[in-house]
C-alpha cells in the first residue's frame, strides 16, 4: 500500500486480530487453540460478512469462504492446501457456538479503537450522539425468560424485545459498544439507565448530544462525574421548572439540583447533588411552524454553536436505520442469549467496517462522510469484494481499492430542499402482512 491510511478493511481486520492477539484473547477466554479451517479469526470475519450479505444465511457465508473471501486468514491445514473446503454449514455453525463471548467483545472493542485512530486525523473531536431503540428476538424459551415480550391493552406480544442504547461518533458515524437490557419483566431497564452505563465506557473529555428523552438530571450528572460535557434537549415543563417562565430567546445560567423524583425508587442522589450549566432557549422553524427549543449544556461555546451542534443529532436516526435494516439487526435469529449477544456485537463491528470505507472515500474526495449513503456504499463493497481478494499483485490490489473509494464517493445522498411531493402511505417490512394500507380514493 502507498500509505497505511488507505489499507483495505480486510488488512485492517488482520492487523487487529493477528495471531498473537487471538492467542492472547483465547487464553483470557479459556479457549483452547486448534488448527483447522474455522479458527477464531476466520469465524469472526465470516460472521461480519454474513451480516453484510443480502441473504445473510449460513450457506451463503460458507460459499463466500469457498470462493476466497477469507483466504488470507485461513490456517495452513491439509484441506485448505488441497482446496477441499466442504460446502456444508455444520462446521461453521459449531464454530460460531463455541466462540467465547469475551473474545467477541474484545475484538469488537479493538476494531472500534483502531478505526478511530485511522479515521480521526489529528485530535479527535470525541463528540458522541446518544439514542436508543429496540430489537426483535426469536421466540425461544431462554430468550423469552430473559427478555419477556412486552404487553399492552390487547395482550402479550409474541416476540421477545431487547432495549438497546448506542453511542455514535458524530463525525465518522462509528458505533461504540452498546448497552442493552429487557423491556419488560422484573429485570426491565430504561433507556436512561442504559445511557448511564454507556457513558462510563466513553473516552475522557467526550461531549454527549442527546434528545429530550435523555434530558434528565441523572444523565447530566453521570456525564459530569466522568468530566464530560453534555448538550441535552429538555421538555418545556422541565425547562420552565429550572428557570421559570420563558418569554424571549437567550441563554440563562442554571444550577440543576436533584429533586426527590430524580432518583426513582432507589434514591441514588443526595440533596447536594447539582450540575452547573446553561439553558439555551431559541425559536426554530419557519413561519407558523416555529417552536421553542430548550437545550441544557455544560459545553463552552456560543449559543449559535450549541444549537448547530444539536442540529446534527439527527444523524443517529439514519445510523440506527442502517444498523437495523441494512446490517439486518432489526430481528436477531439467534436461538440462545449467548449467540444473540455474539450476533449483536459482531454486527456492530461489520457496521463500523463499512463506515470506515465511507470515511476513507469521503476523505479522498474531500467531502463530508455524512453526505454518503450507507446502503449504496455497502453495495459497492459487496460488488468489489471478489476483485479485492483475488487481486494477483499488490499494485493491482491498490488500484482496485482506490477504484472502490472513487465509486463509494459517488454514493451521495440527495439534497431535498422541499418535502416529498407524495405521501408515504404504504410500506412493507418484515413480511407480507406488515404494511399500512393506502387510503381509499372516492
Amino acid at each position: 500500500m502507498t500509505s497505511p491510511e488507505w489499507s483495505d478493511i480486510l488488512e485492517l481486520y488482520q492487523r487487529i486480530v493477528c495471531a498473537g492477539v487471538i492467542q492472547y484473547l483465547q487464553k483470557q477466554a479459556g479457549m483452547k487453540s486448534r488448527r483447522g479451517i474455522y479458527g477464531p479469526a476466520v469465524v469472526l470475519w465470516l460472521m461480519m460478512l454474513q451480516r453484510l450479505n443480502h441473504r445473510g444465511t449460513l450457506a451463503s457465508t460458507v460459499q463466500l469462504l469457498i470462493q476466497g473471501a477469507a483466504k488470507p486468514l485461513l490456517a495452513d491445514c491439509r484441506r485448505v492446501r488441497q482446496q477441499r473446503v466442504s460446502c456444508r454449514t455444520g462446521g461453521y455453525c459449531q464454530a460460531r457456538q463455541k466462540l467465547p463471548i469475551l473474545l467477541c467483545r474484545q475484538v469488537s472493542q479493538e476494531i472500534v479503537e483502531q478505526l478511530r485512530q485511522v479515521l480521526n486525523s489529528g485530535e479527535p473531536d470525541n463528540v458522541f450522539v446518544l439514542d436508543g431503540s429496540t430489537l426483535e428476538l426469536e421466540a425461544t424459551g431462554e430468550l423469552i425468560d430473559r427478555y419477556p415480550p412486552p404487553h399492552n391493552q390487547h395482550g402479550r406480544s409474541h416476540w421477545p424485545v431487547l432495549r438497546l442504547v448506542v453511542m455514535h461518533d458524530l463525525q465518522t458515524g462509528l458505533a461504540q459498544q452498546p448497552c442493552w437490557g429487557p423491556v419488560d419483566g422484573p429485570q426491565a431497564t430504561s433507556e436512561q439507565a442504559l445511557a448511564e452505563q454507556a457513558i462510563q465506557a466513553l473516552p475522557a473529555d467526550s461531549v454527549i448530544v442527546a434528545d429530550r428523552n435523555f434530558g434528565i438530571f441523572s444523565v447530566a450528572y453521570a456525564a459530569q462525574n466522568r468530566h464530560m460535557a453534555a448538550v441535552l434537549r429538555l421538555t418545556d415543563v422541565r425547562a420552565r421548572k429550572l428557570i421559570g417562565p420563558i418569554s424571549e430567546p437567550g441563554e440563562y445560567p442554571v444550577v440543576w439540583r436533584a429533586s426527590r423524583w430524580d432518583g426513582g425508587k432507589r434514591h441514588r442522589f443526595s440533596i447536594e447533588a447539582t450540575v452547573q450549566g446553561r439553558l439555551i432557549a431559541v425559536r426554530v422553524g419557519r413561519g407558523k411552524s416555529k417552536q421553542w427549543l430548550y437545550l441544557f449544556t455544560t459545553l463552552e461555546g456560543s449559543m449559535d454553536q450549541i444549537v448547530q451542534l444539536y442540529g446534527r443529532r439527527w444523524n443517529i436516526e439514519t445510523d440506527l436505520r442502517s444498523l437495523k435494516r441494512t446490517v439486518q439487526l432489526h430481528h436477531i435469529r439467534a436461538k440462545t442469549p449467548d449467540m444473540m449477544e455474539k450476533e449483536l456485537v459482531i454486527a456492530l463491528s461489520a457496521y463500523n467496517l463499512v463506515r470506515a470505507v465511507m470515511c476513507l472515500a469521503a476523505r479522498r474526495s474531500g467531502i463530508d462522510p455524512r453526505q454518503l449513503s450507507f446502503t449504496q456504499v455497502l453495495n459497492v463493497v459487496d460488488a468489489a469484494w471478489p476483485k479485492l481478494v483475488m487481486a494477483p499483485t499488490t499494485q493491482a490490489h491498490d488500484r482496485e481499492f482506490f477504484h472502490v473509494l472513487d465509486l463509494a464517493a459517488q454514493c451521495k445522498l440527495p439534497k431535498r430542499r422541499k418535502p416529498r411531493s407524495y405521501p408515504r402511505l404504504a410500506w412493507r417490512r418484515g413480511g407480507l402482512v406488515r404494511y399500512q394500507k393506502t387510503e381509499k380514493t372516492k
